[in-house]
């Protein structure tokens, strides 16, 4: 995990020897599809109920 994330082009973690950067996808697992499905059902159920949506993230 990188701030920020994405990493911009011009970022100088892009030019240094023996560094991999890879996308944060932690979660790939075979459980994800599941989880994801159960978050977006609740989303939209706040989203209906005229609720905040969780994990709400905010630019500082």
């Amino acid at each position: 995990v990188t701030d920020p994330e994405p990493l911009p082009a011009d970022h100088p973690l892009w030019a240094l020897e023996g560094v991999l950067i890879a996308p944060h996808v932690g979660g790939a697992t075979g459980a994800m599809r599941p989880r994801i499905a159960r978050l977006v059902r609740r989303q939209i159920e706040h989203f209906l109920a005229g609720e905040e949506p969780e994990n709400v993230v905010l630019r500082g």
